[in-house]
């Protein structure tokens, strides 16, 4: 799956550099913005929550850019009303958020904080009254630290875990939540939290990776059969995926695009949708693991039905296969502190893209998006798909109290076009979600990268709207792209 840019595209029909206007979205196609609970809330030790992986892997030393942790971040917590306000300003027809797991469970294990549970309560009211839908996500990283110390997602006892906090969340809020989604990004949870050690927990371990990709994929399915058990209402069931959309270059491209897209993509596609890991995934692993910690009847417990997919798009990767005597190029992308987020991966080589870059060193190329959503229509073609982040962190300046941000703009134009022209190609794309409704703690290049259309000053924590986001609330307000 996206090895490579699919042949049976539609003839194109707009601009070549994908900067159209005028262009008219589906009455019910939905038009929303994404945030992360540990990235906006702060309040980090208020009213009963527990601390999470981030919390302790941002107050280790050297970890994180600046020394910069997310104990304040964009102060959410203390401003719901006036970002549930600012929502409704720009017409935000959906509200992707997550669900602190130790604000819930300040352990991971037993009963409800309700303290916790009060402010989703809070939350999730609060869009419904401004008429936008909840999209909750269970897990965007922040693992309680009590189960980190019992193993984390290399341990099958998390899984079990998560399905009992699935249950809970699911309970108090299954008569109100629009969507819900179970984990966003298990690739980063898994190999950049064990394999690479980039981000938190901070573990470099090949096998690890491989047990907690999992793990993951089995907590989801745990998840979603605990949630059908206490909804009351009739919700979306989705998982969010950042697949990777893989080109190979040269005469090897092909099979270096092959075991890539094994590890990235169809590691979680796999089992997800098909209900099995891939023969090549178990093949090129075979030195890392035996995979021995997949137990009976876990593929069929994984394999659940999901109403919709989501899918975050950022850049692509180029790849071939490392001739073992030059310069190794290294650029997927992602932070290197040691370790590596590929096991089993060592002979493949990821190529510099072709800019222009956002400020994250990431390759804008809108077309990667189209390429990724037509893949997926062609391998499940009865699979509704939704974008549940895409964005850009450019250097924003404040000129005379508002922020021209003219590169961003023209990267969500650029993205929403591609998007557009999926849905001409005839993918059952639902939606897309804008990262991010705010800048954040953006993990472990801390505050330094701002990928918001709304400003935040963290001296003040005033919010100020950019100008991508009064051009996405024309969007919003209209499903029409701007001129």
């Amino acid at each position: 799956m996206t090895e490579s840019a699919p042949t049976n595209l539609p003839p194109t029909i707009g601009n070549a550099d994908y900067r159209d206007s005028g262009l008219q979205f589906p009455a019910d196609f939905t038009f929303g913005s994404a945030t992360a609970s540990y990235q906006i809330e702060g309040a980090f030790d208020e009213d009963g929550r527990g601390p999470s992986i981030w919390d302790t892997f941002s107050k280790t030393p050297g970890k994180v850019l600046n020394g910069d942790t997310g104990d304040v971040a964009d102060d959410h917590y203390h401003r719901l009303e006036e970002d549930l306000d600012l929502m409704a300003s720009l017409n935000l027809q959906a509200y992707r958020f997550s669900i602190a797991w130790p604000r819930i469970q300040p352990t991971g294990r037993g009963p409800a904080n309700q303290a916790g549970l009060d402010f989703y309560g809070r939350l999730i009211d609060g869009l419904i009254a401004r008429g936008i839908k909840p999209v909750a996500t269970l897990y965007h990283w922040d693992l309680p630290q009590a189960l980190e110390d019992e193993g984390g997602w290399m341990s099958r006892s998390t899984a079990l875990a998560f399905a009992d906090y699935a249950r809970i969340v699911g309970d108090a809020f299954g008569d109100r939540v629009h969507t819900w989604t179970t984990m966003n990004e298990p690739w980063c949870s898994a190999y950049l939290g064990y394999g690479s050690g980039a981000h938190a927990p901070g573990i470099m371990s090949a096998e690890g990776a491989l047990k907690a990709v999992h793990h993951l994929n089995l907590a989801h399915g745990l998840a979603v059969l605990a949630l059908r058990e206490v909804v009351t209402n009739d919700p979306q069931f989705s998982i969010t995926l950042n697949l990777h959309s893989i080109r190979g270059a040269g005469p090897t491209g092909a099979e270096a695009a092959r075991q890539v897209s094994a590890l990235a993509n169809r590691a979680f596609t796999g089992p997800l949708l098909k209900g099995a890991y891939p023969e090549d995934l178990l093949d090129d692993t075979k030195d890392v693991t035996d995979w021995s910690f997949v137990e009976p009847g876990d593929l069929v417990t994984i394999n659940q039905p999901i109403d919709v997919l989501g899918v975050n798009y950022y850049s692509t990767v180029t790849v071939q296969v490392w001739d073992g005597v030059s310069p190794r190029e290294n650029a997927d992308g992602h932070q290197n502190v040691g370790g590596s987020p590929w096991p089993g991966a060592d002979r493949i080589e990821f190529l510099v893209q072709p800019g222009p870059y956002t400020e994250m060193g990431w390759n804008i190329d809108p077309s990667g998006l189209l390429d990724l959503l037509v893949s997926l229509r062609d391998e499940f073609p009865d699979q509704a798909l939704m974008i549940t982040e895409n964005g850009a962190a450019f250097a924003d300046t404040v000129t005379d109290g508002a922020v021209h941000d003219v590169e961003r703009t023209d990267y969500l134009r650029r993205h929403i076009t591609a998007a557009h022209r999926a849905i001409e190609a005839g993918v059952d794309l639902r939606g897309y979600f804008v990262w991010s409704l705010m800048d954040n703690f953006e993990w472990s290049l801390g505050y330094s990268k701002r990928f918001g259309i709304v400003r935040v000053d963290y001296d003040t924590l005033e919010r100020l709207p950019k100008d991508s986001a009064h051009w996405y609330a024309a969007l919003a307000g209209t499903n029409t792209i701007p001129a």
